[in-house]
């Protein structure tokens, strides 16, 4: 149930930064989408790489010119995030963090919403919507940065960002929200609904009375800029591992 606690509420908080993507028009108090608040339980699952819901974008052939121009993202990220060793001045740029007293979590989001609003117009890698962080008793270890885009974006539009022959977005699709009383069917190796279960159409998803969501977010990419190499440092299987393991 702790887990439970922890990834309903961290979804709250990244639903608010999609939308605030998506239509950056609205206040924070209005960002909230239907079933969003039964997403990030399902995210945590060790099914999420399979099954239908996570989307991914393709690994394009890779140039010297894309390999150039990551290698300067990720200096530029390395650089601007430096002061944020010391989470406090994070927390005194805006970043906020959430669930600081729950334990055994694997990995801390300090969300920046004033980045992510920046990040629907704009790619600026100084910017990173999220800084990840790991806690040691009581000290945060920063230990990367996700950045993001609109749900609306195609891959070029990606690829423009950060080159797709380097890095691979994410995103999260395909939910079932089940019915108020049949929220534990979300749970377990036998879930129905959320982003680990077996219902992945809006047809079959209606069918057992749930609500369906194409796309729960944008799109996200971590990065981990003290790797040294770029495998590491853009590691698609780190992410997985980070959600799996978040209880």
């Amino acid at each position: 149930m702790k887990r439970a606690f922890i990834l309903i509420l961290l979804v709250v908080a990244n639903n608010a930064l999609a939308r605030c993507q998506d239509t950056p028009s609205h206040s924070m108090d209005d960002m909230t989408t239907p079933g969003a608040e039964h997403a990030m339980h399902s995210m945590g699952s060790h099914h999420l790489e399979t099954g239908g819901h996570m989307k991914m974008t393709g690994l394009r052939e890779p140039t010297s010119e894309d390999q150039q121009r990551a290698a300067v993202i990720v200096e530029t990220a390395r650089h601007s995030v430096e002061k944020y060793a010391d989470y406090k001045a994070a927390l005194a740029d805006g970043y906020k963090i959430f669930l600081p007293n729950v334990p055994h979590q694997k990995m801390y989001h300090f969300t920046n919403y004033r980045y992510a609003f920046e990040a629907a117009f704009h790619f600026n890698p100084e910017h990173p919507t999220s800084l990840l962080y790991e806690k040691h008793g009581d000290r945060y270890k920063l230990i990367g940065v996700m950045y993001t885009a609109p749900k609306t974006f195609g891959e070029d539009e990606l690829n423009r960002r950060i080159p797709l022959s380097v890095a691979q977005w994410h995103a999260h699709v395909n939910l079932c929200v089940p019915p108020a009383d049949r929220k534990s069917e979300m749970w377990g190796p036998e879930a129905k609904f959320g982003l680990a279960g077996s219902i992945t159409t809006k047809q079959a998803c209606e069918a057992e009375g749930g609500k369906f969501v194409p796309q729960v977010f944008g799109w996200m990419v971590h990065m981990y800029p003290y790797e040294q190499r770029p495998e590491e440092i853009w590691s698609v299987e780190r992410q997985l591992q980070e959600h799996n393991h978040a209880d």
